[in-house]
């Protein structure tokens, strides 16, 4: 059997604003001194303080909330739950690593082949559709085709929902309750605080300095144990209320954990001034401390999400529905106008914000088209029209994707 699963207005809020938190984070990384796209003329070092403050809990708490969101699709429709998931996450995968990625990719080249890139868009899309590496800066360091960048966050989530599917079909029931019932019994109490958060920093002390972050789903050993664990925690714990009170109940408690946890990684961290590399003894002291904020935030954010405890509205059927279109879009936005904006000379203090506001402009006003266009919905992994209204509650059906996006 299958537990009901209610649906939860306060994590929907929790993924909007995840999903939105990408815009600001990617914007940054064209200023930052991090590997990226595209790269400001005018470097700003001083911002990436900033961006690690959300880099340890951004993505793993929409991988979390994606396991709820999973959890109520499966009790909805347990039979076509696969085809229903594949339908609704591959093909707008597959329309984004072949339409929206590439310019990506084209601008990426066009700023970094030395003497630059002069075939064209064209002549790119046609050396994009063959595949293979399109131009290596160094070996293992190449733009290479097709590419799905940071629609990494779909191809993981399909992988999850398909390993979970399997799971449900090949194991006897007796099998999976028990499993349920050890994760949910390890995270009554107060178990659900620190369970989580010491697997997150084993995985990040003892896996991630040999396996670090790759994104290309065969070689990513430790994201997968990061993202793979929360997904599951999510999916299993999607019912258990007394969990869910446990996190409304010491949200402050976490929320200065978190904190407390940020301020002394960064001031191992900048204590070092620069050398490189920072012993191992103290690295991992910097990455437990990852794993401690990664796992405190995301308890926090759920706690206080819990405490809100939101009711629908047309905003959030609004949202909720544009979240997954918007993320497919807003990092191609991003790139594109920023290499365009380059030649202005526009102050990074200004054209930061500027980039921030015009991408979530572009993206809305996409959506105003997409949700209208028949045949674009499904590419962007919304339902087709069916005759009845969107605003109708009985019609919506969640967007459980991802984003951010590091996308």
């Amino acid at each position: 059997g299958y537990t009901t699963v209610q649906r939860r207005h306060d994590l929907d809020w929790v993924r909007i604003l995840a999903f939105a938190l990408l815009v600001p984070y990617h914007v940054g990384m064209y200023y930052v001194s991090w590997d990226f796209h595209v790269k400001s003329a005018e470097l700003v070092p001083a911002l990436e303080p900033l961006m690690i403050l959300s880099a340890p809990w951004r993505l793993a708490l929409l991988f979390l909330v994606s396991g709820v969101a999973t959890a109520h699709l499966i009790a909805k429709r347990p039979q076509g739950f696969l085809r229903h998931r594949s339908w609704r996450l591959l093909l707008p995968l597959l329309f984004g690593m072949y339409v929206v990625v590439p310019p990506q990719a084209y601008f990426e080249l066009v700023e970094k082949v030395p003497g630059g890139y002069h075939a064209g868009y064209l002549g790119f899309i046609a050396d994009y559709l063959k595949g293979g590496d399109l131009y290596c800066m160094a070996p293992g360091d190449c733009v290479d085709a097709p590419t799905w960048n940071h629609l990494w966050f779909v191809a993981y989530l399909w992988v999850y929902s398909a390993l979970l599917w399997a799971a449900c079909r090949a194991l006897p029931q007796a099998w999976r309750d028990k499993a349920a019932g050890f994760v949910r019994i390890a995270c009554s109490g107060q178990g659900i605080l620190w369970w989580p958060m010491l697997a997150l920093v084993a995985a990040r002390v003892l896996v991630y300095p040999h396996a670090p972050s790759t994104h290309d789903l065969v070689d990513d050993a430790y994201n997968h144990l990061q993202y793979g664990l929360v997904f599951a925690i999510g999916y299993l714990l999607a019912s258990a209320d007394g969990v869910w009170e446990q996190l409304r109940r010491h949200r402050h408690r976490m929320l200065l954990l978190a904190i407390t946890s940020y301020g002394l990684m960064l001031a191992v961290f900048l204590s070092f001034g620069g050398v490189d590399p920072i012993p191992s003894a103290w690295m991992s002291l910097i990455w437990s401390l990852w794993g401690v904020m990664e796992w405190a935030a995301i308890t926090a954010i759920l706690g206080y999400a819990r405490s809100w405890n939101p009711k629908d509205s047309p905003r959030l059927r609004y949202l909720t529905t544009a979240v997954f279109p918007f993320y497919i879009l807003h990092q191609t936005v991003i790139v594109v106008a920023a290499y365009n904006l380059r030649p202005l000379h526009i102050q990074p203090l200004l054209e930061g914000p500027l980039l921030v506001l015009l991408t979530f402009a572009v993206c809305f006003g996409a959506y105003e088209i997409i949700r209208r266009a028949g045949w674009m919905r499904p590419l962007f992994g919304l339902r087709t029209k069916s005759g009845q209204s969107l605003r109708d509650p009985s019609t919506r059906q969640a967007i459980t994707s991802e984003a951010p996006a590091d996308t």
